[in-house]
């Protein structure tokens, strides 16, 4: 007898959410960034589904001492359009470090999900803040060390 091979299907109301802390402080974006999304799909687990949102929680802190490197930090910008004549705009790495340090760990995860309805769900799995601190405690986050 020939024994068939099945693709298992797991509901996404079984799968179990957890919450996972990181700790940004002197680890390279990108790096991070892809080990951030990887989490958050779901690709660390073993019932990983390319369709579905089987994926956890991360909580990020200390954004704003997330490193650059090269000349990243003097040369990268950040370009978006109004949409007008003339309505193109372009921020630098430190304007944005100074007025919004947590959109740097948010756009580089963003830009690594998928770009459909799952990916606009996925991304609300990922808090960050600039600081120490995170309104998370409550969800008993689980410290995780990323990239040794």
């Amino acid at each position: 007898m020939k024994q068939e091979k099945l693709t298992r299907f797991i509901k996404s109301e079984d799968v179990e959410k957890k919450w996972y802390l990181v700790d940004a402080k002197d680890k390279v974006l990108g790096r991070l960034a892809s080990e951030i999304a990887k989490i958050i799909r779901g690709k660390n687990k073993p019932t990983f589904t390319p369709n579905m949102d089987n994926g956890d929680y991360v909580v990020v802190i200390n954004a704003d001492k997330v490193v650059l490197t090269g000349k990243r930090p003097e040369l990268k910008q950040y370009i978006r359009h109004s949409g007008y004549p003339g309505g193109q705009k372009i921020t630098s790495v430190k304007t944005i470090r100074k007025t919004k340090p947590e959109f740097l760990v948010e756009n580089a995860v963003k830009g690594m999900l998928p770009k459909n309805r799952l990916g606009r769900r996925l991304i609300k799995k990922l808090k960050v803040y600039a600081g120490e601190n995170h309104p998370h405690q409550a969800q008993k986050p689980e410290p995780i060390s990323l990239m040794e």
